[in-house]
């Protein structure tokens, strides 16, 4: 997706929130962020979006948004577990309507056998209990697993959510 389809994708997220009244926050771990600069460029996104979590570490994923140290040592961050636990957390700490959560290995190490680099879950939740994950394998170098992963989250949110508003 280039650029300039990501900033169209993230204006029809933002004018779908707008029109139900909704807000969205964020939790992000391999793509540091990136979600959420990519929703903030859409000028008005503050009537929409209040804030989004960068929870690179286990540690701030616990402190922040309150995923669980055992679901951690259990599974691991890069785990449907975790990002449940992310995006209820970042749903309940935003007060938000709905929640997008990621984390991956963006590469290009930190891959294993069950979870080689460009693994990323995604996880969605909605305030009216609303919730999906999804795991995807994506191809290419860091910068290319990270540009994915962000495109993909809108999509899911986009698709899954907000389309029909």
């Amino acid at each position: 997706m280039t650029d300039n389809e990501m900033m169209q994708l993230s204006e029809r997220v933002g004018l779908a929130l707008k029109a139900r009244g909704a807000t969205l926050t964020t939790a992000e771990s391999c793509t540091g962020g990136w979600v959420a600069k990519v929703i903030t460029d859409i000028a008005g996104s503050s009537a929409w979006f209040e804030r989004g979590f960068v929870t690179y570490s286990n540690e701030a994923k616990s402190q922040m948004i309150g995923v669980k140290p055992e679901t951690l040592a259990a599974h691991g961050a890069v785990s449907e577990p975790v990002v449940v636990e992310m995006a209820v957390g970042a749903l309940k700490a935003a007060r938000a309507d709905y929640a997008v959560s990621i984390s991956g290995i963006a590469g290009p190490e930190g891959g294993s056998e069950d979870k080689p680099v460009g693994t990323v879950w995604f996880g969605f939740a909605c305030v009216n209990g609303q919730g999906i994950t999804r795991r995807e394998c994506f191809e290419g170098d860091r910068e290319s697993v990270r540009r994915q992963a962000t495109s993909y989250a809108l999509k899911t949110l986009w698709q899954h959510f907000l389309q029909n508003t």
